[in-house]
């Protein structure tokens, strides 16, 4: 059925993609478009996506770069900034502030939603999300804003899961990757794996759904896919759940999750640093699973992400 999926999504791409002469702004008829109008920039730009992936129409939101406007023959690079579990695409701008972090950058900002519980993954019995992420939403960035093939990628939480597994399953789709607070090792412990069970519970689907079979959580497992990482460069960030500098003053309550994930980090980061991936680890200590450090991680990891990129 995946394969069959992917087959007829490929197909299509290939119907549609645009000749030499690529489009200087947006057309065609796979993409609705509106612009956000709380935004004075211009920068911002919501899209509707009919997905034969999904099955059903998906939302992304985009930061065009300051130029992308005044120059209609060039191609941008895209920074792909992927969603965690059970919140919105949208919160990477509002309560984050990747609009402000991204401003001065020479990038395209897409921001894809990734479902209540997608986990990044053509489900077993379900949505195909790798596909409409990595398949149908590039052909659209590239015929319809004048991305070019230049991609890096982040992530928080299960977007951070994301921007590792994707990284790794696809050499050469991203040239580095970053996770903050990532759901990076699912099968490290029992614990790791109700982890995952949990929230795909919690969203109303079947964990058997996703991933069937210990081959399959392996094949997308960062930890497990270190060796497919090493000549990426890595940025990783996670908290012990210990309330830190940028909770609210008073707050003495551990954050059970980011102590959780603290866990999977320090080891995939040991697993990577072993592997000879190119990896910066920022394990901070206190800090728990909230804006305010994927923000100042988001911030902090950009150097690395846009030195991979062509200059």
């Amino acid at each position: 059925m995946r394969a069959l999926t992917l087959f007829l999504i490929l197909l299509l791409a290939a119907c549609t993609t645009a000749g030499p002469s690529a489009p200087t702004g947006p057309t065609g008829t796979t993409s609705t478009t509106t612009s956000a109008t709380a935004d004075p920039s211009g920068r911002v730009v919501d899209l509707v996506l009919p997905s034969a992936a999904l099955g059903r129409d998906a939302q992304v939101r985009l930061l065009l770069p300051g130029g992308w406007a005044a120059q209609p023959d060039r191609r941008w690079p895209v920074l792909y900034l992927l969603s965690g579990c059970c919140g919105s695409h949208l919160g990477w701008t509002s309560p984050g502030q990747a609009d402000r972090l991204t401003r001065d950058l020479d990038v395209i900002v897409a921001m894809p939603e990734g479902g209540l519980a997608g986990f990044y993954t053509d489900w077993a019995d379900g949505p195909a999300w790798e596909a409409f992420h990595l398949v149908e939403l590039r052909e659209a960035l590239e015929r319809d804003y004048r991305a070019s093939g230049d991609r890096v990628v982040a992530g928080y939480s299960m977007g951070g899961f994301g921007a590792l597994s994707y990284t790794a399953r696809h050499p050469g789709f991203f040239r580095a990757a970053a996770s903050f607070s990532g759901v990076v090792h699912t099968t490290g412990t029992d614990d790791s794996r109700a982890l995952v069970r949990r929230i795909v519970t919690q969203a109303d689907l079947d964990p058997a759904a996703l991933w069937p079979t210990d081959a399959d959580w392996a094949a997308h497992n960062p930890h497990d896919l270190a060796d497919a990482l090493r000549g990426v460069p890595v940025y990783l960030s996670c908290g012990d759940g210990a309330p830190g500098p940028l909770d609210p003053p008073g707050n003495e309550v551990v954050d059970a999750l980011e102590a959780e994930l603290w866990a999977e980090n320090l080891a995939t980061a040991a697993r990577l640093t072993g592997a000879g991936a190119r990896v910066t680890a920022d394990l901070y200590g206190p800090g728990t699973h909230t804006w305010p450090y994927w923000d100042r991680a988001l911030e902090n990891a950009l150097p690395v992400l846009t030195a991979a990129l062509p200059g």
